[in-house]
């Protein structure tokens, strides 16, 4: 069966919408980590929703399954298959229509997220959703895992981000909720169950983009803080409408980036503990330093602020940007890192990393916390690095064993928190088991009957989140 499907897929598709060139797959069966390796009989690429939904319709009748995959970036193996047929969204890259009244944009899932907000710009409006990757991650990736970014503090997630999507079914059916409506009181909000579903229940082809107006200008601030619960009182400090961004990151991260990198340099004359990384969207320059000057002096003369920055071009701007942009990269000198995505109520960050951190050190004594992320909406990316060693390479497969010992470890303070274990990374296979685990047996329950309904034969991304 699987073969007559194979065939059926190339004489029906395009030639050039399909390829069993092994060196051509390659760079799409491992993820950036190198955590998971995939493999398939045959990748499909598709340049419209219609060859999408021809192949989804043989893989259908064949029993053959599927994993839909974009820019390859995701953290949690959901798009590396394991002999599944690949089919990447990457041809599919149309800007339909770009909309400035009614401020939306409707755009190809092949698309990268550099490309949406390029085109927001054009139109002097603003996409505001923003990843480290966003030159290489496809808008359906990112809706399909429900990206979070830096600007959900005031944006919100992905999810917020969306008027609807096209998608085809596992049948091979299109479902088009394409639509600039603010306003839709017919049902269901069926669009939405495709944003952080993973492409286990349909395939997103493309969809419609909430844009907003470009703000005049944006303060950026780099500031120097002691401890967690500093940031965290920081943060109270600075909240209001303007805040777009609060982003904080540790010593430890902070050197791996200005200390490897060529052109990273700390601006700061003195080390600190803990760097807070802000933007202000405000209507000119000179309103932001007349809103944030004055934060900042008081922030310094209550000893909340050690030290600070204020960004005074866009060269200074894109400088203290890209320490942060970095710091996932960064980690890689620091030898073998075990890796999480969790969000905890914003009120209990600082006892979350109290707790984390001396239970990581009993786990493994002299290990090294690089906990880091958008603390404006309490999502930490809490990863711990190998103790330090004259050999790290030597040693790193050793300390990757704790992985999962770490993890639940983590997980059972984040749960203790009334925390979530994704934040924004998604489930994929890697939090599979343990979202069975430990999640609500009701919700588990109606997870598993939305995909028994809308994928009764288990074609999309069956090994995945459910």
């Amino acid at each position: 069966m699987t073969s007559l499907g194979i065939e059926a897929l190339k004489t029906t598709l395009p030639a050039k919408a399909w390829t069993q060139d092994t060196d051509i797959i390659a760079p799409h069966l491992t993820e950036w980590r190198d955590k998971y390796f995939g493999e398939t009989p045959i990748m499909i690429f598709p340049r419209s929703t219609a060859e999408v939904a021809a192949a989804v319709k043989i893989c259908a009748a064949h029993g053959l399954s599927i994993v839909p995959q974009g820019g390859n970036t995701g953290l949690v193996g959901g798009q590396t298959p394991q002999g599944e047929v690949l089919l990447s969204l990457k041809r599919m890259t149309a800007i339909r229509e770009v909309n400035p009244v009614a401020d939306s944009m409707t755009i190809e899932a092949g698309a990268t997220l550099h490309t949406v907000q390029e085109a927001a710009k054009a139109a002097n409006r603003k996409f505001p959703l923003t990843l480290s990757s966003e030159g290489s991650c496809t808008v359906g990736g990112v809706l399909s895992t429900n990206a979070g970014g830096n600007h959900v503090l005031k944006y919100g997630t992905t999810k917020d981000l969306v008027f609807g999507v096209e998608a085809v079914l596992a049948d091979g059916q299109v479902y088009n909720g394409l639509t600039s409506l603010r306003k839709d009181n017919t049902g269901y909000d069926l669009s939405r169950l495709f944003l952080g579903a993973e492409g286990t229940l349909g395939i997103i082809t493309a969809a419609t983009l909430k844009l907003f107006p470009q703000p005049g200008h944006v303060t950026r601030a780099m500031m120097a803080v002691v401890s967690v619960e500093d940031a965290v009182a920081l943060l109270t400090r600075l909240r209001g409408p303007a805040l777009a961004m609060f982003e904080v990151m540790p010593r430890i991260g902070f050197a791996a980036v200005t200390d490897n990198f060529e052109n990273e340099r700390d601006p700061f004359t003195d080390s600190h503990p803990w760097y807070v990384l802000a933007d202000f969207e405000v209507d000119s320059e000179a309103a932001g330093e007349a809103l944030v000057m004055p934060l900042l002096e008081q922030a310094m003369s209550d000893h909340l602020v050690r030290d600070a920055v204020l960004a005074q071009s866009d060269t200074q701007y894109r400088a203290l940007g890209s320490i942060r942009e970095h710091m996932s990269a960064g980690q890689k000198f620091l030898g073998g890192s075990i890796k999480q995505d969790i969000t905890v109520p914003i009120d209990r960050i600082a006892d979350f990393f109290k707790r984390a951190d001396a239970t990581t050190q009993r786990l493994v004594p002299g290990c090294r916390p690089v906990g880091f992320g958008h603390f404006g909406d309490g999502n930490i990316h809490y990863n711990i690095a190998q103790p330090m060693s004259d050999d790290l390479a030597a040693n790193k497969a050793a300390f990757l064993e704790n992985w999962d010992d770490m993890s639940e470890a983590i997980f059972d303070i984040v749960d203790s928190l009334g925390g979530s274990i994704s934040a924004e990374h998604g489930i994929g296979i890697m939090k599979r088991e343990t979202l069975a685990k430990r999640a609500d047996p009701v919700k588990m329950a109606l997870l598993r009957r939305v995909k028994a309904a809308l994928d009764p034969n288990g074609v999309m991304n069956p090994r995945v989140m459910v």
